[in-house]
């Protein structure tokens, strides 16, 4: 089996799991296919010998990769899936930080999990993304995100006004100091911090969530995503923040940005063991009293 590799930054605390990964996978004898810059990282700075080739762009995942595997937080895991794209290339998250709803094998379970990917003991997870349209092509190719896509104030400046509407219906008028339309997969990240509500994988929704809204009555809201949601913002300010997935472009003053379902979804890596929602029960903290 030929698998893709993607870490960003190695330090000193997760030289070990890489160093266990790449043992591990040499034992079940597939072939990495690791991140150029990732690489780079790991013989350069760290010392550890890779054989195999590189990739670069999400065109060389047309063909010839079976399994990408990220090793990182969420964080890294978004942009795995900037590779990805629609490729069809099933994706594993390895987590090495603390909290992660996408990369959730904690490194602990590595070595099982490897083993079960080995046997073929596991199943696909659809998980859908959002397409952003906007006048001026801001993210180009880009334009897609799995977990949502947000317009904010910039730096400290006042409230802002969010105009938006649904499959062409005025929908309304957020004061806020924004405006959160997340995918399901979306809804366990930014949004939640925001109030909106846990949505499971494979509800064909999006979810609309306003940022510290004016008028407390204004509550986040689940629409299906079969509906293109339009935004345009407005202020006293000229310009405005448009971020997809951590990347941030500015926006200007009128605007308009389309938000449609793309055409495409991303194959995740799930384990009988390892579901949703013990994901997110554990994740949560559902059930334990530590009121002590």
């Amino acid at each position: 089996m030929r698998i893709a590799i993607y870490g960003r930054k190695v330090t000193k605390q997760t030289v070990p799991v890489f160093q266990q990964f790449l043992e591990l996978i040499e034992r079940l004898g597939w072939k990495p296919v690791v991140e150029a810059e990732l690489k780079q990282q790991l013989t350069k700075k760290w010392g550890l010998e890779i054989s195999g080739d590189t990739f670069s762009s999400f065109l060389d995942f047309q063909t010839g990769i079976d399994m990408v595997f990220s090793i990182g937080g969420d964080g890294t895991f978004l942009k795995t899936v900037s590779y990805i794209r629609d490729s069809q290339v099933p994706i594993l998250g390895i987590n090495t930080g603390r909290l992660g709803f996408l990369a959730n094998i904690g490194v602990k379970h590595l070595e099982e999990a490897l083993d079960l990917v080995y046997r073929k003991q596991f199943e696909y997870q659809m998980r859908s993304l959002l397409r952003v349209e906007t006048e001026r092509n801001l993210f180009g190719t880009e334009n897609v995100a799995l977990n949502e896509l947000t317009v904010h104030k910039k730096d400290i400046s006042s409230m802002i006004t969010v105009h938006a509407y649904l499959d062409g219906k005025f929908l309304n008028s957020y004061w806020a100091d924004g405006l959160i339309v997340a995918t399901p997969t979306g809804s366990t990240a930014y949004s939640l911090s925001c109030g909106g509500p846990i949505i499971t994988p494979g509800c064909q929704v999006h979810i609309l969530t306003p940022i510290a809204p004016h008028n407390l009555n204004v509550r986040p809201m689940v629409v299906p995503d079969r509906m293109p949601v339009k935004l345009s913002v407005e202020g006293r300010e000229r310009n405005y923040l448009i971020n997809l997935d951590g990347y941030s472009k500015s926006l200007r003053q009128g605007e308009e940005v389309i938000i449609r379902k793309a055409e495409y979804m991303i194959n995740v890596v799930k384990f009988e063991e390892n579901n949703f929602l013990d994901t997110i029960r554990n994740k949560m903290h559902w059930g334990i009293d530590r009121r002590n």
